[in-house]
């Protein structure tokens, strides 16, 4: 097979040996395979991959066909359509994935939509319910929301009822977080004013951080899932204390097997059925061949786009 290679900091389109599925995996022709921030990190050496996945080959989510499966796989067959989670090796021709992190592609979903999915709408899903418990007519603030994660979050609040409200530095991508949910798009500057909050989803960092523990309500929750804007920032642990706030922070991708099959689960069960039926969308700001990843990548890097970057296999 051939796959995205990363070799001292470049991206080459070069041969692999063919992986064989274990007893739990499915080996699966991937058809598409969403770009990530981790991806630009582990390209210059600041994110590997967790042990078991390819160390050189980038990409933690991807859509494709499954063409074989190990002795012990129950839940899917060869010709069926999925998309899952990695740890690594998704921007490949061929992928290995644990059955338990594995999705069936709604019939109406294209493969770039299903390759730009699992990452960030389980990102999304896990920090809004499992680690803020967001409930129906609590207000949301969403920082750096026109990422993957951003536009994912956004949807997924809205449809649980709340009041979300989206920050975003460009003015023109604000009119489409509207339109995706939100109440109200916003300079970064701004946003918090529209507090208090009771949950915030932090995709910025440190840049952004301060104003928004300021803006939470009493008894606020905050998760941090992005630290773009800088990873160090002083914290006022009075307004903590005050507002009996709390802060987590998490990544999916060095979660045990175990861990992410309940973050899949519950995707599964309560996200799925809003992408198949068309409740949810993923936004797509560019599609690009596979063999030409690093425009991609540059892309990526350039910022000031709306949704997913994803790469498509070739045919």
């Amino acid at each position: 097979m051939r796959a995205v290679t990363v070799v001292e900091g470049d991206l080459h389109w070069t041969d692999h040996p063919d992986p064989e599925p274990a007893d739990t995996e499915l080996l699966v022709a991937v058809r598409a395979a969403g770009l990530n921030a981790a991806d630009l990190l582990q390209r210059r050496g600041f994110y590997p991959a967790p042990p078991g996945f390819p160390a050189d080959i980038p990409g933690m989510e991807l859509a494709g066909e499954v063409l074989a499966v190990g002795a012990r796989v129950t839940r899917f067959a060869p010709g069926d359509r999925v998309m899952a989670l990695v740890g690594g090796g998704a921007q490949a021709e061929l992928a290995l994935v644990d059955e338990t992190a594995a999705l069936a592609v709604p019939d109406a979903v294209s493969w770039a939509e299903a390759g730009g999915f699992v990452e960030v709408y389980a990102t999304a899903h896990d920090a809004l319910f499992r680690q803020c418990d967001l409930t129906l007519g609590d207000r949301v603030l969403v920082t750096g929301a026109a990422g993957g994660v951003g536009t994912a979050a956004v949807q997924l609040a809205a449809l649980a009822g709340a009041r979300v409200v989206a920050s975003v530095r460009r003015p023109e991508l604000r009119p489409a977080l509207v339109e995706l949910g939100a109440v109200e798009a916003l300079d970064p500057d701004e946003a918090p004013s529209r507090g208090p909050f009771d949950v915030a989803l932090e995709l910025v960092g440190a840049a952004s951080l301060p104003a928004v523990l300021g803006a939470l309500a009493t008894g606020g929750a905050v998760a941090i899932i992005g630290v773009g804007g800088g990873a160090r920032v002083e914290v006022d642990l009075l307004t903590l204390m005050g507002r009996r706030a709390r802060i987590s922070g998490a990544t999916l991708r060095a979660r045990s097997l175990l861990e992410k099959a309940a973050v899949i689960a519950a995707v599964e069960a309560g996200v799925v059925p809003h992408l198949a039926s068309g409740r949810l969308q993923v936004p797509l700001a560019a599609t690009f061949p596979m063999d030409e990843a690093p425009a991609a990548y540059d892309r990526f890097g350039a910022g000031g786009k709306l949704g997913k970057i994803v790469l498509l296999a070739p045919d």
